[in-house]
């Protein structure tokens, strides 16, 4: 396979992730604020509101675990990265919450079977 089909199936992935995410955190109460939040130091997948928290979410999808888990893709420098993020959201919209928290939304997708989805509350 070509590095540009490899890349396009992993955006795909990604993507697919991402929605199933969203559609977690809504049901779980959470308000979207954001998605794929852009600046020169990376990225924000998800920005939500749940009651007086804003929420970072970073969303991780795998079809296997062959090379470690979506819960092991987050380290110590990833959680500082998203802090950092967060507080430059909060600077781009005008706003200064005091309650901030990053989750992670872990999607497992086997080529066979249903995905699941794991959301850790938290992760810092």
């Amino acid at each position: 396979m070509t590095g540009s089909a490899t890349t396009t199936r992993q955006r795909a992935l990604g993507d697919y992730g991402e929605r199933l995410a969203e559609r977690h955190l809504v049901e779980q109460g959470m308000v979207v604020l954001d998605r794929n939040w852009r600046c020169e130091a990376g990225e924000i997948d998800l920005v939500l509101r749940e009651g007086d928290v804003l929420v970072v979410c970073e969303v991780k999808t795998r079809t296997t675990v062959d090379y470690g888990t979506p819960h092991e893709a987050v380290g110590a420098t990833k959680l500082d990265r998203l802090l950092r993020l967060a507080t430059r959201w909060q600077a781009a919209q005008g706003l200064a919450v005091p309650d901030v928290r990053v989750d992670l939304v872990a999607v497992l997708r086997p080529r066979r079977g249903p995905a699941t989805v794991d959301h850790v509350r938290g992760i810092g």
